[in-house]
Order: C-alpha cells, then sequence, then structure tokens
C-alpha cells in the first residue's frame, strides 16, 4: 500500500521534498530580501509606502533601541498588540533582528486575556498601539513587562500627515481611550534613540524559538505555540512553489499582494514572510471589517490577495463588489476556515479566479495542505504540502483504514516544538505525528477532506453529524447568507441539531428552510432547531466562533 498517495499529483506542480533552507534564521532572510529588493515598495497602509531598504533601516534602529537602550537579550520575549499598520512589521522585523521571542497579541483582546498571555509568556516588553494602551494599564502591574513602548496610527506617515492621520484618531474619531503609563516610550522615539547607537549583529540558529503563537483559546485557556525560526523557514520554503503556480501567473518582485487579515494572525503572518522573500508589496488593510473603504482600495490594480471563507463571502455581497479592480489579479488564498463550495463558486463566477485554499494550524507554521491550481477539488483541503506526510489516526495512534474518518496527524518540518512551558505529553502520538483536533478521510489519490473538529462534532442518537457539512448545504439556499451549525442537548436524541442564520433575504421562514433540509439531509443530520440572528459571532479574523452560539447569555 502506498501510504503517501499524494505525490502522484507533485511532479507538474511542486517537488516531493523542499531544498535545504539557505538561512538560520528569519531576520537573516528578511535582510537577504530587503538587499536583493532594497529599491521596491515593501509596504503600503493608507497610500503610505515603505521601501525594501527603509524597512530594513527602520526595523534596525528598533532592535538597536531595544538591544542598547532596553538591555533586551536574545531569548527574552517581547509582545506585539497593534492591527495591521506600517509599524508592525518593523517592529516585528525589529525584534528577530534583536534575537527576541515575538508573543502575537490580537488587539481586541480584554485585559483578562492580555494578562494572560503575557504572565504565561513572561514578556518583559510590549509594543501597543495607543488606542490598547488603557487596557494595558489595567493589568500591567500583574505581569513582568517593564519596557513600554507606544505608537500611535499615524506615526510613520512623515510630515503633515502623521499629525493629521494621529490628531483624527484621537481627538475627532475618540479612539483612544485615556491612559497612564508614566514610563511608556513613544515609538518614533524609540527609532530615533536606535539610530544612534551601534546595533551589534545576533547570531540565531533554526532551532531556536522565533514565536509564541498563541491559539485562539475556544476550550479553557490559550496556549502559546512554540515555532523556532526553522518551523517558519521550513513553511516558508514549502509554499514557495504555490505561488508559480497561481492561476494566471507567477507573482514577481514588485507585484502588489493584499494583506486585510491581521499580521498576529499565523496565516497572514506566514504568508507576509513569503512575500518579503518574493519582493512583492504587502498592502496592509488596517480594518477590512470597513467593506466599503476595504472595495475603494481595492480599485487599484493587485496581484494577489489572502483572506477566509467569511471575508471573500461579504465582499461578493457586498453592492460596490463590481468596483473591484480584478485585472492584474493572478491568483489568491483562502485559510483559517473551511472554504464553501457556495462561496468557491461565485467568486470563481465573478471573477473567474479559483481560490487556492490551505490548511494548517498555528502549531504548524502554519501550512500543511493546500488545493493544487487547476486541480482543485471542492469539499477536500487538497493535498500535504513538500516534505509533509499525513495519516488519520484513532486515539491510540493506529492508522485507520483509507477512506475512513480519523483524526488528522501531521509531521514535518513546520511542525512546533510544543506549547511553551506545558505538559505536551498527550499532543504528540509516538513517532513526532501532532494530532490536530481535526476528523479528516484521505481519498485513494491522497486528496484529503476534513470532516470537522473533533470537539465540533455533534453526537445524534449515535450518529455522528458535522457542522461543516450541514453549513455547507444551508449555505447553498438563495436567501442564506451565512450559517452556523451547533449541537444542543435534546432529550429524545441526546444531542440535536441547530443552526444559527443570518438571512440574506428577509422573506426566509423557518418552514421553508426546513424543507430545504428535509430535501438535502437523512433524517438525523436535519436541523430541529432553527434561529434567525442579525450577525454570527467571529474572531477578529473572521472564524465562526461556534463556542459562544453554544453558550447561554447572561443575564
Amino acid at each position: 500500500m502506498n501510504s503517501r498517495p499524494w505525490i502522484q499529483h507533485y511532479p507538474d506542480f511542486m517537488p516531493v521534498e523542499i531544498s535545504a533552507v539557505p538561512f538560520d534564521s528569519l531576520a537573516d532572510m528578511c535582510e537577504d530580501a530587503c538587499r536583493r529588493f532594497a529599491n521596491l515598495p515593501a509596504l503600503e497602509n493608507m497610500d503610505k509606502t515603505i521601501s525594501y531598504s527603509d524597512l530594513d533601516l527602520l526595523a534596525t534602529q528598533f532592535a538597536s533601541f531595544l538591544q542598547n537602550d532596553c538591555q533586551l537579550k536574545p531569548g527574552d520575549r517581547i509582545a506585539i498588540q497593534m492591527p495591521n499598520i506600517l509599524q508592525f512589521p518593523v517592529a516585528m522585523l525589529g525584534a528577530l533582528k534583536a534575537g527576541l521571542i515575538l508573543v502575537n497579541t490580537n488587539p481586541l483582546y480584554t485585559p483578562r486575556e492580555m494578562q494572560h498571555q503575557f504572565k504565561d509568556s513572561g514578556a518583559i516588553a510590549i509594543v501597543i498601539l495607543a488606542n490598547f494602551a488603557n487596557n494595558l494599564e489595567k493589568i500591567i502591574d500583574q505581569t513582568l513587562i517593564k519596557t513600554i513602548i507606544i505608537t500611535e496610527v499615524g506615526d510613520l506617515m512623515g510630515g503633515l500627515k502623521k499629525h493629521i492621520v494621529n490628531f483624527m484618531v484621537k481627538k475627532v474619531k475618540k479612539m483612544v481611550p485615556d491612559y497612564h503609563l508614566p514610563s511608556a516610550i513613544p515609538f518614533l522615539v524609540a527609532l530615533s534613540k536606535g539610530s544612534n547607537k551601534d546595533f551589534k549583529t545576533v547570531s540565531r540558529k533554526k532551532e531556536d524559538t522565533a514565536f509564541l503563537q498563541y491559539t485562539g483559546g475556544t476550550t479553557g485557556l490559550s496556549k502559546g505555540a512554540e515555532l523556532t525560526h526553522g518551523n517558519v523557514l521550513s513553511n516558508i520554503w514549502q509554499v514557495m512553489p504555490i505561488l508559480k503556480k497561481l492561476q494566471k501567473g507567477a507573482l514577481e518582485p514588485g507585484d502588489v499582494a493584499v494583506i486585510p487579515l491581521p499580521m498576529y494572525h499565523i496565516y497572514a503572518l506566514t504568508t507576509c514572510f513569503v512575500f518579503f522573500n518574493t519582493g512583492l508589496k504587502n498592502l496592509l488593510i488596517t480594518n477590512p471589517r470597513d467593506f466599503a473603504a476595504f472595495i475603494k482600495i481595492l480599485r487599484k490594480p493587485f496581484h494577489t490577495i489572502i483572506g477566509v471563507n467569511t471575508l471573500y463571502n461579504a465582499l461578493l455581497n457586498h453592492p460596490t463588489f463590481s468596483d473591484i479592480n480584478f485585472s492584474a489579479m493572478k491568483g489568491c488564498n483562502a485559510g483559517g476556515m473551511a472554504l464553501q463550495e457556495i462561496v468557491f463558486k461565485r467568486w470563481f463566477d465573478k471573477t473567474g479566479i479559483s481560490i487556492g485554499e490551505g490548511y494548517g494550524l498555528s502549531e504548524t507554521s502554519p501550512v500543511l495542505t493546500f488545493q493544487i491550481s487547476g486541480k482543485e477539488r471542492m469539499g477536500s483541503i487538497g493535498v500535504p504540502i513538500p516534505s509533509t506526510e499525513i495519516q488519520m489516526m484513532d486515539d491510540e495512534g493506529n492508522v485507520v483504514p483509507g477512506g475512513e474518518p480519523g483524526e488528522l496527524c501531521a509531521r514535518g518540518p513546520q511542525v512546533f516544538k510544543g506549547y511553551w512551558q506545558k505538559d505536551n505529553s498527550n499532543v504528540f502520538h509516538p513517532g513526532g505525528w501532532f494530532k490536530t483536533g481535526d476528523v479528516a478521510v484521505m481519498e485513494p489519490d491522497g486528496y484529503i477532506r476534513i470532516v470537522d473538529r473533533k470537539k465540533d462534532m455533534i453526537l445524534v442518537s449515535g450518529f455522528n453529524v458535522y457542522p461543516n457539512e450541514i453549513e455547507g448545504v444551508v449555505a447553498t439556499h438563495p436567501k442564506v447568507l451565512e450559517v452556523a451549525a451547533i449541537g444542543v442537548k435534546d432529550p429524545t436524541c441526546g444531542e440535536a441539531v441547530k443552526i444559527c442564520v443570518v438571512k440574506r433575504d428577509e422573506s426566509l421562514t423557518e418552514e421553508e428552510l426546513k424543507e430545504f433540509c428535509k430535501e438535502n439531509f437523512t433524517g438525523y443530520k436535519r436541523p430541529k432547531y432553527i434561529e434567525f440572528i442579525k450577525e454570527l459571532p467571529k474572531t477578529n479574523v473572521g472564524k465562526i466562533l461556534r463556542r459562544a452560539l453554544r453558550e447561554p447569555v447572561s443575564a
């Protein structure tokens, strides 16, 4: 029996194994990219562009400040808490140059969530947007953080624009609550101080930790996935061949990549490193939820975009979708959650370009599998990328027969060390097989279908029901905009299926939807309960929070 049947799809697409990565650290790779593409634009945000050479200069100044003024040592943890603005990649690359471990933090975290992440990681420094500094003030005394660097949205805009943007955000839009952090250092002051001192190059190795990438914490407290420089570098090299096989040509230096997903999320983070190494201009979108403003930005030609299912669906349903300029687009990618077939088809019908779907987790840097361009198989997540092994296993670590569902387990150079300072004895099966928590099926030719998360599976009278299947079908109803399926307690069958539906057409009724489900599902899969809601709860990346739908509403 062929244990790696997916390799048959590789010859005309990508290598079976990746070549040796020529860099020891992400900082080394980025410095090399900044030399190769020095005069090309690296970043753009709010119409301000920074070249690769300027990015390297600013990052070195910041690294010098961390090293000389803050006396931070290699291996110290530094948190970054800001949305997609120019300061994020500058601070990130500067911290990597200084040999620090980055703790990416969601700007929308509550003080409680911030406190947990900062205490758990042992962070002793933070770079934070002023908009969120009031939350830091509430918990700073309960952390080890001593160095606080605060930036404002317009700090790197330069000239008069910097002052106008910062004034508008603070005084007109009133988006910066009052805070009192007297020891905080302004970001621009940090850069200025760093420019006056010599930076001593820090040597890092592939096995050194680069990021503590905290999981979403959908059950219990979030944990820091310890990703090494080698993990992320390997994933970059594994994904690079995909960029050469986009539907309408390979991405080239100078091409524009739209980044609406937050860089603190592993999908956008690694993708941006891939784009840096390719010499692309990364167009950072600070607030993609403002779809009217987002689509205005997309009126200018761009070559690729990344997103999640909900983002593509929202764009498709926006009244000004036709304003988007797709004339230069070579391809686009999705990850983070299952791409629904109806969204895939509608996007292709509207643009003539397929959405390439990848699958992975924070713990795998993140990509494990990818749809092969021109060979997309909807309902699957494609095949494993180079140097990646996938097996479906039972709870004891035995490989399940082909075609039967089991937990997707993965092995490869992108798989993390383990969770930071946690007991990892139950994270891996013997042989280094990481247990993803996803239930999947492998088809005879190696394509993989995710059935669902183990914890999201609904048990109806002894039968397994997977929310992804329910959602994928219900989403095809012409009057449905979005849907989420969950299990709820039921006295007759243990659990029953409930769907929470956002209407596209207000005329949609519960009876109409139940009749639709009767035509498309066998008895035990049919939703017993239907609730119409105005909006589905989502993470800042756009993943649907089924957990929030299951939780009772507080009085």
